[in-house]
């Protein structure tokens, strides 16, 4: 093939090390920066990319941005640039792109990029504008307007869809590579709420807890009343993962755990859980907050139906004024209304606000879209898989017939939303071989699959 010896493999490979330099973690507006102005060199410096290869594309004031390929019907392909908060814990400079191959990182075959991002979802991006690229150097012409689309503000609000459907018009179908293999059918319901304990008698004076709400809590710190303090003689902590250390000169107690992604708490250690639990086993109006939050009085977590059970991560906490508040992430079953949460929560009878929402994603498991995806995933992998339903929220729910297609292989060691996020050479070779054929599928339905082989595409020189 002509473009067989183009260097797109290590092109591609020194983009995601650039890009996951930008530190675009949500930060105050500035001027013309709506989410910071690093997150907006970071989009900058995506859009640069794909007008050097060519490309028509949008930067939307700093909020969203688009590279567009082809005519016809419109078809989107949506990532995101901005990212969670580095958070704690890491062996390389998560803003570094560092490249290793130490074996003892993990013993997974080939070379790593570490960084936040690199996975979630500024790997995935860059994998997919080269995909286009390579597409389109070979001549290809898509059959429709492909639009792909990196928001800024995913990770905390979409403010930056909110603003694209005022200046822009979405495609209605598409898919976002920001989920997991083989194809995601459906997203469970997300709520966000902070519920409010007053508390007489506090057995501290400040706590802090948690940096989003959709990150497993890592850090809980607390200044203990020389009375609380007591109480940790001869206590023992049940909760796995955490580990407790106590300051005597400050009265501060510090509690570590191990952070993941908010719609999979069981990966994580929850530090405010073993934080709470501690204040829970002498303080009454803490423990009403446990049984609500941790022990599930309400019974929240019997929810559930195909696409899975209800989760309940409590992530973040504060306390003023005698009032501890915690946010909690919930993800709830896609054929749920939200007032089936809500009732539960109003049952228990404790004052809480609603942060967020943002309802369930299904889509027909047999569509066109779904089985098309599925196709190409199954081809490529030589295997058997169906669409599976997750709890994670993604861009998909922005269209009217969207799904999430990848990065992540279940049963893989999931770096997501924790310290040593990476990305390994094999899986961008693997993706951006999938993203290759998936672009094709889509966009040139009336014709057969012609799948793309690894060794003749993306080799380096």
């Amino acid at each position: 093939m002509a473009h067989a010896m183009h260097p797109y493999f290590d092109q591609t490979v020194q983009s995601i090390v650039d890009v996951i330099k930008f530190d675009s973690s949500l930060k105050a507006a500035e001027g013309d920066y709506p989410f910071g102005k690093e997150t907006a060199d970071c989009l900058q410096f995506f859009l640069g990319l794909a007008e050097e290869f060519g490309f028509e594309t949008h930067n939307y004031d700093n909020f969203i941005g688009e590279v567009v390929f082809g005519e016809g019907k419109e078809f989107a392909i949506l990532a995101h640039l901005d990212v969670v908060p580095a958070g704690n814990g890491w062996k390389y400079p998560p803003f570094g792109g560092v490249i290793n191959d130490d074996p003892s990182d993990g013993g997974v075959q080939g070379t790593k990029i570490w960084g936040r991002g690199a996975m979630d979802d500024k790997g995935p991006a860059i994998v997919c504008l080269y995909a286009l690229k390579a597409l389109k150097d070979e001549g290809f012409v898509p059959t429709r307007k492909i639009k792909l689309i990196v928001g800024c503000n995913e990770e905390c609000g979409w403010k930056c869809i909110e603003h694209y459907n005022k200046v822009a018009v979405m495609p209605e179908e598409g898919f976002t590579p920001d989920a997991n293999f083989p194809v995601i059918y459906a997203e469970k319901g997300i709520l966000h709420f902070t519920a409010s304990f007053a508390l007489d008698n506090p057995p501290m004076s400040a706590l802090k807890a948690g940096e989003r709400a959709n990150m497993v809590c890592d850090k809980a710190t607390a200044i203990l009343t020389r009375k609380a303090a007591n109480k940790l003689v001869g206590y023992e902590n049940p909760v796995a993962g955490t580990s407790f250390s106590y300051d005597n000169t400050t009265n501060i107690l510090r509690v570590d755990g191990k952070s993941a992604h908010g719609s999979t708490p069981d990966r994580g250690a929850n530090a405010l859980q073993a934080l709470l639990c501690f204040l829970a086993s002498f303080h009454d109006g803490c423990k009403q907050a446990y049984d609500l939050l941790f022990n599930d009085v309400t019974g929240l977590k019997t929810l559930q139906d195909k696409t899975g059970v209800l989760t309940m991560s409590p992530d973040v906490a504060s306390f003023k004024d005698n009032v501890l508040k915690i946010t909690t992430d919930i993800r709830f079953p896609a054929t749920y209304p939200l007032e089936a949460v809500t009732a539960k929560l109003d049952a228990f009878g404790a004052e809480y606000t609603v942060d967020n929402y943002q309802a369930p994603l299904y889509n027909n498991p047999k569509g066109t879209l779904i089985s098309k995806l599925t196709k190409v995933y199954n081809e490529a992998v030589g295997g058997k898989e169906t669409p599976i339903a997750i709890g994670g929220g993604t861009y998909a729910r922005a269209l009217k017939q969207g799904c999430g297609f990848g990065p992540e292989i279940c049963g893989e060691e999931d770096t997501i939303h924790q310290a040593n996020e990476y990305i390994t050479f094999d899986r961008i070779r693997f993706l951006s071989e999938i993203y290759y054929n998936a672009i094709k599928a889509v966009c040139e339905p009336e014709k057969p699959i012609r799948m793309a082989t690894i060794k003749t595409r993306w080799n380096t020189l």
